[in-house]
């Protein structure tokens, strides 16, 4: 769920699509410089071949870092959490046990 939620975060960043994007551009712009060298068909196969690779590219990013991403934080944070919780229920209940006992010394006294 939490390496989940991360990749779709990566995703929605559009990190990746402006990475292939200027990619894109990038070689859009070297053909047309260097258009003297190449025919209209090596300049289309070439742009889509770069934009293929740097797709590619950017899916082999992306699973690396989902995969070297560490769920040890995450781990920590919910077992603070929890162990947080139980001392918060723990403490009231100590505190209704001293109010209880309060009350009956005040009514054995009385």
């Amino acid at each position: 769920m939490v390496v989940e939620r991360f990749s779709q975060n990566v995703i929605n960043s559009g990190i990746f699509r402006l990475f292939i994007a200027s990619g894109f551009f990038a070689t859009v712009i070297f053909f047309v410089v260097n258009a003297d060298f190449f025919t209209p068909i090596e300049m289309i196969f070439g742009i889509i071949g770069v934009t293929i690779i740097l797709k590619g590219i950017s899916n082999i990013m992306l699973s690396m870092i989902i995969s070297f991403f560490s769920l040890d934080n995450k781990k920590n944070e919910l077992n603070f959490k929890y162990n947080e919780e139980k001392i918060d229920a723990m403490l009231s209940e100590l505190n209704i046990q001293d109010v209880l006992a309060s009350n009956k010394k005040t009514k054995s006294t009385n």
